[in-house]
């Protein structure tokens, strides 16, 4: 990366909201519906989507639904949770 587009880089990072910079970074961690099947049981990515999704709530001052998320990123974390039926499937792929 040149100089020039990294110091454009830092200069779009400090002129983005927290908000705005917390839903790019919940879009990098979100797991694509074609990636769904192959990281469904990937603990790790389904706390780190969580976790960011409820970073977003919490700077969008909902507290209730980053709440929500943040127990779900926990409950992948102590394996209290396992993933759901594919979305487009139902229970045919479990």
């Amino acid at each position: 990366m040149s100089e020039a587009t990294q110091l454009s880089n830092n200069d779009l990072i400090k002129e983005a909201s927290a908000v705005e910079l917390a839903r790019a970074l919940a879009e990098r961690l979100a797991i694509a519906p074609n990636d769904w099947h192959r990281l469904k049981a990937n603990r790790q990515a389904q706390a780190k989507q969580q976790v960011v999704s409820a970073l977003v709530f919490l700077l969008k001052d909902e507290p209730q639904e980053a709440l929500v998320r943040l127990q779900q990123a926990v409950g992948w974390l102590d394996r209290s949770i396992s993933a759901p039926p594919c979305p487009a499937h139902g229970d045919r792929h479990k």
